[in-house]
């Protein structure tokens, strides 16, 4: 069987699943074959529904804003941006978390996901990966923003000293760009090598230009019992390797607050608290784009409401892991010892800043309760304005992090009120979900979003599951 996976089948009514003999819960279509799934993929690689360049060239707009605030930064210095003592990192870092932790999500879980094999994430699980890898691409560039001399960026990276310029290895910004460099190439290798035979099979059909590139990037794949065999054990590897990695380098940027006196980040608790919060962003961005490619690139047959609802469940449960983490995080300030930590949360509350941290509580632990309703989870409109508010709750979380800390410190000479970011830093911020959309919706249109031969095991596996039933 492996070595047909890779190749057309040209009628469509060699596998087909008779529908009397369908289970209502089974993952995807019931009337899909083989030859169909090439068809439908490739197709929508050529022609998505008109709705892809709406998208495509708002976020473009979005972006080529986003690169003059940068402009406009770089020409007249980041006190345009309002970054003075003790309000230093603004949004900039927060947005960066945010982005690291999105980034982590997609390829833990389907690396999760891929060892304990659930099958029902092989029609999803490429373009949650292509997220991780675009989401770590746009978290980068908020390294670069915040240094102001863009210029001499190789300071944040841990290169050898032979020229005797020593980088500060203590700096949470080296470690940034360790973390970001070390998961970032695992996760395109991990991309990269589940793509390698869904690449052959565009390589097959494509002609000019893109022929050449899928030529060249399927590496000769022919599909033969070994080049099978091994890339089994190749992607279980990277899948093995990149769990624990994942979780190590999301503590390392929990460990940038972790290791400060500073009240409200000197915490135990926060390395678990970010992996958790990183878990949920990743998965409601997941539901957003899961039904966003649904509509676009019409995948309706292979992105099912089945599917659909064990991710939300996912995401539920989740959420839930999070609210404890963060109830224990409070508990543990508002009961120890330190009384400046517990006047700094009050001031979170009840102070300047108490709209960002009732905002976040409102959109990141209230609202994961509506998707106990049966009509969210099945109102695909309903249930996408949803995971945008889990989203929006979940940016509002780090920056209440960041923000009130530095406005209300140990020292009260050094606490301020009002402070507020500039429109330079939200144009920034708004200009990295344009790049961040259009590199996604640009990847979409050139390679495979769903796994071809992933998605003919399922439909294999089901036809076996369907005669047995039938002949019982």
């Amino acid at each position: 069987m492996s070595q047909m996976i890779n190749h057309d089948i040209p009628d469509d009514h060699e596998i087909q699943i008779e529908k009397k003999f369908i289970p209502k819960d089974l993952d995807i279509d019931k009337d899909i074959s083989w030859a169909r799934i090439n068809k439908d993929v490739l197709r929508s690689m050529d022609r998505p529904r008109p709705i892809f360049w709406v998208i495509f060239f708002a976020a473009m707009a979005l972006f080529s804003f986003g690169v003059y605030c940068e402009k406009y930064q770089y020409d007249n210095g980041l006190g345009v941006a309002d970054l003075n003592n003790p309000q230093v990192w603004g949004l900039y870092i927060a947005t960066f978390i945010f982005w690291i932790g999105m980034g982590h999500s997609g390829t833990l879980l389907s690396a999760l996901l891929h060892i304990i094999h659930a099958d029902w994430r092989k029609p999803i699980y490429r373009y949650a990966e292509a997220m991780t890898t675009f989401s770590l691409l746009t978290a980068a560039l908020f390294v670069l923003i915040h240094l102001g001399r863009v210029w001499q960026f190789y300071y944040v990276v841990a290169y050898p000293n032979e020229r005797w310029v020593w980088p500060n290895f203590s700096s949470p910004l080296v470690w940034d760009a360790t973390a970001i460099g070390t998961y970032l190439t695992s996760s395109l290798l991990f991309l990269y090598t589940g793509m390698v035979p869904d690449l052959a099979i565009c390589r097959d059909n494509a002609t000019g230009a893109r022929k050449k590139l899928y030529t060249f990037l399927s590496l000769g794949w022919q599909g033969t019992d070994r080049q099978w065999s091994t890339f089994r054990v190749t992607y279980m590897t990277l899948a093995c390797f990149l769990m624990p990695l994942a979780v190590s380098v999301h503590s390392i940027v929990s460990t940038d607050f972790a290791v400060s006196q500073n009240p409200g980040w000197h915490i135990t608790s926060f390395p678990p608290y970010f992996v958790a919060g990183a878990l949920y962003s990743g998965c409601a961005v997941i539901i957003t784009l899961f039904i966003l490619l649904r509509h676009v690139f019409r995948f309706e047959a292979y992105m099912t409401m089945p599917i659909l609802n064990k991710l939300i469940k996912m995401t539920f449960a989740i959420a839930m892991v999070w609210n404890y983490l963060n109830i224990i995080e409070y508990s543990t300030v508002w009961y120890g010892a330190n009384e400046i930590a517990k006047q700094q949360l009050l001031d979170k509350m009840t102070g300047t800043y108490a709209p960002v941290f009732w905002g976040m509580v409102f959109c990141s632990t209230v609202m994961p309760f509506t998707l106990l309703i049966k009509f969210v989870r099945t109102h695909l409109p309903t249930l996408m304005v949803v995971s945008l508010i889990l989203n929006f709750g979940m940016w509002l979380e780090r920056v209440q992090i960041i923000t009130p800390t530095f406005g209300h410190s140990q020292y009260p000479w050094t606490w301020t009120s009002g402070w507020w970011p500039s429109w330079v830093q939200f144009g920034i911020v708004a200009g990295s979900f344009g790049w961040f959309t259009m590199l996604f919706m640009l990847y979409c249109k050139i390679f495979p979003t769903i796994s071809m031969y992933e998605v003919k095991e399922m439909v294999h596996d089901q036809s076996k599951m369907l005669k047995a039933k039938k002949v019982a």
